[in-house]
């Protein structure tokens, strides 16, 4: 008769089914649930930053004006990078909270989201004991028992989790991604930190809706951490696409998938940024960047739901037979994925055709439904918008249809965030342009030949052309 598994209570937290001697794992998270060591390790860099603060204020009595601008610049870019090495090294959701503070070209300065934008989600992975509790505990059985074979070695592992190969007892070989144990009970302890930062690091702007990106941010992560939630996804998202057969995304082993543990099936692959390999099997990098603009092209714009995290560790070319003359692209991770609801791909459409037809007035009514403007920079916008207006009829941005002049419509963008105070935008629409200009960026490296533009154009078309 097999003992009965240990509940994830007893995993992840001390409370009242605990053993009576906890052991040092068992310590370590329920000091996390309490924000132990995110408090003290913040702390610290809080500490730090006050004392660099004071010298740096202490020091400016005796330097000139242009000295002094210099040296506050410095300051800044310090402490953000301060800031980003202590969420670093607490890993799980404060590495989330720097890559989501990276995207916020509306809330942060440059300094910051450089620093953020640098913060690395690859993280040292775990023991394999660690992770193999996590596993039976989700599974309620002992892993020999769910799997034949169980790669003890991680073969990645980010800020959320790691991934092992594994074998399924009916021989089917699959990859199994499983939740780091402290990620759950910490989880409260975790976002309270982060709002009091936000909080702190937003005191000097005033009219940003922190709250507001705290609240999609936190609502965000929720859905992330629900390993079930990324199942229905993906398989949502490989029926979208289902019509070409050069795209695969892995099938959910649905047996074998819980809210922390998540079974897919394994496909050998090969990187698309790794362009040895690519050439060493006869394949070419334009067919792959042609392969992948239609597919994010027709999620971003015909879907509606689509992979919000475009970058080369999540797409690969399966290595197979045949891959030279006809190849295969593999899409993992649908943790990081959105949906646009049926209001904002309204006012998307709208905004793009007021962007085309340079209509300041219905442009900002369009940012007004969206709850985009401070009540008090409604003058201030509209200023700033009516100058990128003026400066893309100049430049012609936009008008050649080509991936560089779309790409120019997102730096236009950026600078307007960046400017222009009391502007913020929704995080689903952040997401979505990220998504579209990673996209471009990502055929400008791999394959600078392909018009990714000119493949995109039918289905952003279909998009304007909806009536929703």
């Amino acid at each position: 008769m097999k003992e009965p598994v240990p509940s994830p209570l007893q995993d992840d937290v001390i409370g009242p089914s605990a053993p009576a001697v906890a052991g040092p794992v068992e310590i370590r998270i329920a000091l996390r649930a309490m924000g132990v060591p995110q408090l003290g390790r913040l702390g610290l860099c809080a500490l730090v930053l006050a004392t660099d603060a004071i010298t740096s204020r202490c020091a400016d009595m005796l330097r000139s004006d242009a000295a002094r601008t210099t040296a506050r610049a410095r300051l800044r870019n310090r402490s953000a990078r301060r800031v980003a090495a202590a969420l670093g090294s607490l890993k799980g959701v404060f590495v989330k909270a720097g890559q989501f503070a990276a995207m916020r070209h509306d809330l942060l300065p440059n300094d910051a989201l450089a620093a953020f934008a640098a913060l690395r989600s690859s993280v040292a992975p775990l023991p394999f004991e660690r992770i193999a509790r996590v596993v039976e505990n989700e599974l309620g059985a002992p892993i020999e028992s769910s799997f034949a074979e169980f790669e003890r070695d991680a073969i990645g592992a980010a800020s959320l989790a790691q991934v092992h190969r594994a074998r399924l007892p009916t021989g089917e070989p699959v990859v199994v991604k499983v939740q780091y144990p402290w990620l759950a009970a910490s989880l409260p302890a975790d976002l309270a930190l982060i709002r009091t930062l936000l909080r702190w690091w937003m005191r000097r702007h005033p009219d940003a809706d922190w709250e507001r990106a705290f609240a999609e941010f936190s609502a965000g992560l929720s859905d992330e951490l629900d390993f079930r939630a990324e199942a229905r996804v993906a398989e949502e998202i490989a029926r979208n696409l289902s019509r070409d057969p050069r795209i695969v995304v892995p099938a959910p082993i649905h047996s074998h998938t819980s809210q922390r543990v998540l079974t897919m099936a394994y496909h050998p692959v090969i990187p698309i940024s790794d362009a040895a390999r690519l050439a060493e099997a006869g394949v070419d990098p334009r067919r792959v960047i042609e392969i992948i603009a239609r597919a994010y092209a027709k999620q971003v714009f015909v879907d509606g739901l689509f992979h919000a995290d475009p970058h080369p560790g999540n797409l690969f070319v399966i290595d197979e037979a045949g891959a030279a003359t006809d190849p295969r692209v593999l899409f993992i991770d649908f943790g990081l994925s959105r949906r646009l609801d049926t209001a904002l791909r309204r006012e998307l459409r709208s905004g793009l055709y007021a962007l085309m037809q340079r209509d300041v007035d219905a442009f900002m009514a369009g940012m007004v439904r969206m709850g985009m403007i401070a009540d008090s920079a409604h003058s201030g916008v509209r200023s700033a918008v009516q100058a990128m207006f003026d400066r893309i009829a100049a430049a012609g941005i936009g008008s050649g249809g080509s991936g560089a002049s779309i790409l120019g419509l997102k730096d236009e963008a950026k600078l307007l965030l960046q400017q222009t105070a009391g502007i913020q935008l929704p995080m689903d629409l952040l997401f979505y342009a990220k998504t579209v200009s990673y996209l471009f960026a990502l055929g400008e490296e791999l394959a600078p030949d392909v018009d990714v533009m000119k493949l995109s154009l039918p289905y952003l078309l279909q998009f304007l052309a909806q009536k929703e």
